[in-house]
């Protein structure tokens, strides 16, 4: 397995995504679009992470295999 195995967000190469944020003892993928939204699914699989890494369109894989897949809840921003 290749994949982050939490605490680390990284910056990802993508018109719709900007980072993601992985916790593989919990299966939570933290993603951050490129609006700046954030959301939280859960039960998504290290292999699954790690396929979304390697794939050349990550939104596409994203749209694909994540998005609808998975439950996901948006996370909201604090405010200053």
């Amino acid at each position: 397995m290749n994949s982050m195995q939490g605490g680390c967000r990284i910056p990802v190469e993508s018109s719709v995504l900007a980072s993601i944020l992985y916790i593989a003892e919990e299966r939570l993928l933290d993603v951050e679009f490129r609006s700046g939204r954030r959301y939280l699914y859960s039960d998504v699989s290290p292999s699954r992470v790690d396929e979304l890494l390697a794939t050349q369109s990550k939104g596409r894989y994203f749209n694909a295999r994540i998005r609808n897949c998975f439950p996901a809840s948006e996370l909201k921003q604090a405010t200053r």
